[in-house]
This record gives C-alpha cells, structure tokens and sequence, in this order.
C-alpha cells in the first residue's frame, strides 16, 4: 500500500478524487493532507474521511526555504512514499523538489508545455485555442516544467467563459490524477534519468486519457 501526502491550497476537488480512488481498489492510501491556508476546505475533506491533517502557515516562516524545511520534516514523518500536489498554490525550493525527485507529481490545467503559471482557461480562450486540458508531470525546479506524464483535453466550444471552461477541464482533472498515481502505485511509472518510463518504456510524449 503506497503512502501518500496530499498538499492543497484550496477547495480539494482532486483530492477528493484521489481519495475516492483509494476507496475503490486503488493500492494507495492517503496517509496526510497538508495546507497552507487553515480555511482551505481539503482540509474539512480530508478530515470527514478520517485522514489526519495540517496546517503549516507560510506567515510563521521568514523564507521558503524554511517553510518548505518544516513541510519536508512533516512529509517525512508521515513516511510518505509520493508526493502530490493538488491546487497547492506554492513555488517550492529547489532543496524541496531535489529531496522528492522522482516521487513528487502535479497537476495543472492546461496542455504543458502550453499556459504555465495562473489564469490558464483566460488565456487558452484569449489565444484561440481549439483544445485545452490538463497535464500531469514529475515536479521539476523550472515551473510547470518538469517531465510530462500523462494529459487529457476537453473541445474548447464557441461560447465557453473561462468558468465553463475551467468547469469541463476539472472533471477530466478528476479522471486524470487518480489513474497516473494508480500507475505509480502499481509500479508502472516511474522518472529515470529525467526521462518518464511507463511499463517499462520511454515515453517520447504524454500520454493521451480517453474519454
């Protein structure tokens, strides 16, 4: 049973995903929820189902490295096993990131290396964009950057705002987190050499989740 620390700034709508596919078979357990924000509502999630949580305020710390020193000692205390980072809305320090190389993923809305960094759906609609989505990737120092892993695209349509946008993009966020963190927890995927391997393979472009 692979441990699992899940990291949230917000409402924890992937979290709740992920949970839910521990609950139905998936060989991982979520062993910690952490946030910077106490009024994050992943919290409130994670504490319904019974997960043990914390809140490790950035203002009590005079430096990210500092803060991200605390959140490090947490993680490891939890023994985690993979790192997620789900809407944690945070730059993490390149000591942070080098100590969970390999087991540290995020997720962000938009097909990378397209619209790194905020307001994605804005953007994806003000550039013309016919397809947008979501993007998986091992957590790497250059933002939004790191090795890409797996992505799924929702049909950009005529009268999308970005909230409709936002909206579709979300559900298939739902559907893509908790199958790239099955294949981790089955052994299947792993980084290598910066290079991302799935059953045994390099891959040469992320993989494409079907409806």
């Amino acid at each position: 049973m692979l441990n699992l620390v899940v990291l949230v700034s917000g409402s924890g709508s992937n979290l709740q995903a992920l949970m839910d596919a521990c609950n139905q078979g998936m060989n991982a357990r979520i062993v910690l929820v952490i946030s910077d924000k106490g009024d994050a509502y992943g919290l409130e999630r994670a504490r319904q189902a019974g997960i043990a949580t914390e809140v490790i305020p950035a203002a009590d710390y005079d430096s990210r490295e500092s803060f991200d020193q605390a959140l490090q000692q947490r993680i490891d205390a939890a023994q985690a096993e993979l790192v997620l980072l789900a809407g944690f809305m945070r730059i993490l320090s390149a000591g942070f990131v080098n100590h969970y190389a390999g087991r540290l993923l995020n997720i962000h809305p938009s097909l990378l290396p397209k619209f790194r960094g905020l307001h994605t759906h804005q953007r994806a609609l003000e550039a013309g964009e016919m397809e947008h989505g979501a993007s998986v990737h091992f957590v790497t120092l250059e933002l939004d950057g790191g090795p890409l892993i797996a992505q799924a695209k929702v049909a950009v349509q005529k009268d999308d705002d970005a909230d409709t946008l936002a909206a579709r993009v979300l559900q298939r966020e739902h559907q893509l987190y908790p199958t790239v963190v099955r294949w981790f927890s089955e052994g299947r995927l792993c980084l290598r050499d910066e290079q991302v391997i799935l059953d045994s393979k390099t891959l040469s472009e992320p993989v494409q989740l079907a409806e």
